[in-house]
């Protein structure tokens, strides 16, 4: 591994962080056989892990907890997130001081250890004030139980903002940022990475196979793998996406690599990205990874890529990204019946 500096913190990850949100009920509910993988990737190299409270409802951060013990936890930079809803009560969730001093006491007592390197906001939440976020990040970074923070899936005007606002008050500033990021969405080229770069924060993308697309086994009218199916991803069957598929298995068959390696390799390649999450749920899957680490992509291979999806742009969306509240919820688009009459 050709190990890269995290942003501006000085800490060295591996280009592929390994993503543990397949560990536990969600994905591999067998403990044993998860900490078996854990294991192989650390032995390969790899020294970064990402996990969160959510995944599998903190089954994955006890899974990574037990593949941690016995000395492997010094040499690992380890990630965790908070903000997705650990519960029904309303405040068992969110980015509320309430709420992450004891998100991350819960964390650490599940991953069996008294810090976390990197300590992320799993999305922006626009009623909570970013200065409250910070402000509880900093005592939790200052009573040593943090090393970094950071941010997911945050567009690049609340990125700009948390750094004034850190910059202003005297706060810890985030240090980086995880987006979804792979030659299907190359949305984040536009803006987010350019702003991650000019403030110096670490980004660590995640589903750079496109949500299972890009692994090969989900082409037009003969998907080969339904694991993923039984979540109910639409973006599986997008057709758009789909025919994006096939022109780039016949670019990755040119080439003579694998589609995942193909795709890999490309979202490691941007200067703006620190590290692509991989989140295997299998041995299998891990070694099929692990053999394109050393994957270097030509410039004409990139260029061919960039004519198919041009860069900045995205075909389709993943299900799993992060829509904010303007897009999400008609009322805050429209205006009411009653005001249009009265115009």
């Amino acid at each position: 591994m050709h190990y890269r500096t995290l942003g501006r913190t000085g800490i060295k990850v591996s280009p592929y962080c390994l993503g543990a949100m397949m560990f536990g009920a969600v994905g591999n509910p067998d403990h044993d056989d998860s900490v078996r993988i854990i294991h192989k990737a650390l032995d390969a190299g790899i020294n970064f892990i990402d996990t969160a409270d959510f995944y599998s409802h903190g089954e994955s951060e006890e899974i990574v907890g037990k593949a941690l013990k016995d000395g492997r936890r010094d040499n690992v930079v380890l990630a965790t997130k908070a903000h997705l809803p650990m519960g029904d009560d309303p405040n068992r969730r969110g980015n509320s001081r309430r709420w992450l001093v004891r998100a991350l006491e819960d964390s650490l007592r599940r991953l069996g250890t008294d810090h976390v390197d990197l300590f992320q906001i799993h999305r922006p939440e626009p009623e909570t004030d970013v200065e409250e976020t910070l402000s509880a990040l900093t005592d939790l970074v200052r009573a040593g139980k943090i090393r970094a923070i950071g941010t997911s899936s945050f567009p690049a005007s609340e990125i700009v903002e948390a750094q004034w606002v850190a910059e202003r008050r005297g706060l810890v500033r985030f240090r980086t940022e995880q987006p979804t990021y792979s030659i299907l969405n190359r949305g984040i080229e536009r803006e987010v990475l350019p702003v991650c770069e000019r403030y110096g924060m670490g980004t660590l993308v995640y589903s750079p196979l496109a949500g299972g697309l890009l692994t090969g086994r989900y082409r037009k009218a003969r998907q080969t793998d339904t694991h993923r199916s039984t979540f109910g991803f639409k973006h599986l069957t997008d057709e758009h996406r789909l025919d994006a598929v096939e022109h780039l298995v016949t670019l990755a068959e040119k080439a003579d690599l694998p589609l995942t390696h193909l795709a890999l390799a490309f979202a490691i390649t941007h200067p703006g990205v620190t590290s692509a999450i991989i989140g295997p749920r299998t041995m299998a899957h891990l070694d099929d990874l692990l053999a394109g680490a050393d994957t270097v992509l030509s410039d004409e291979l990139l260029d061919e890529i960039d004519a198919l999806v041009p860069p900045g742009t995205d075909v389709g969306t993943l299900d799993m990204a992060y829509e904010p509240p303007a897009i999400q919820r008609p009322v805050l688009r429209r205006r009411g019946f009653g005001e249009r009459a009265a115009a």
